[in-house]
């Protein structure tokens, strides 16, 4: 029964997060059946509370899941539902307006509990924040653009020129609305008014 479940609902090498699986079996039972099928090696145990069905490869074992991975299902995106958005240095180092690679990856996720606290998944570690307001498909960019801007200064390299026009570019081409900002940037300090006017912004908004 849980095979026909997890083979039914997720693909090879995608995330299982115990929490998510709805059978009509207790907790204990949950658990001793997912220990069978890992013992078999039908599954594998990723981390605690975290399984996958194995993909097809070379290499003994098959293959595995990536911590990076993990966290985007676990905080970002799952079973089509957007949750949160990278932050922070991991999100200006994406744009390209910062040439830090963070070790450190840092996401808003409305999984959050505490306004900012640290995890781990698999020795990744994580700094993650609560939202100002529920994430969600409509609203995550222009959320992720504006927490952004709120330490526009701190996150751009001191020689990145084009940085400005990076973020821009980046707002033409995902069309962020000028009514969504005007919606949602009172939730943030006022030195993101500042950030928006300096960078030129509303001359691009959709």
């Amino acid at each position: 029964m849980l095979l026909d479940y997890l083979q039914e609902n997720y693909k090879n090498n995608e995330p299982i997060f115990v929490a998510d699986i709805h059978l009509p079996v207790s907790d204990t039972n949950l658990r001793q059946m997912l220990k069978v099928l890992c013992d078999k090696g039908t599954i594998h145990r990723f981390d605690t509370g975290i399984y996958y069905l194995a993909g097809i490869s070379r290499l003994k074992g098959g293959t595995s899941l990536s911590p990076g991975e993990v966290v985007r299902y676990k905080y970002i995106s799952r079973n089509n539902k957007t949750e949160g958005y990278y932050s922070g240095y991991t999100f200006a180092n994406q744009l390209g307006i910062s040439s830090q690679v963070p070790v450190v990856i840092e996401l808003v996720s409305n999984e959050a509990s505490a306004k900012v606290r640290e995890v781990s998944i698999k020795n990744q570690r994580i700094i993650l924040r609560k939202p100002r307001t529920e994430i969600n498909d409509s609203n995550c960019k222009v959320l992720q653009l504006l927490d952004l801007m709120k330490d526009f200064e701190q996150y751009s390299d001191e020689d990145n020129t084009a940085a400005p026009e990076i973020i821009r570019t980046y707002v033409r081409d995902i069309k962020i609305k000028r009514s969504d900002v005007d919606k949602y940037i009172s939730l943030f300090p006022m030195k993101v008014y500042k950030n928006i006017y300096e960078t030129r912004l509303y001359d691009v908004f959709a």
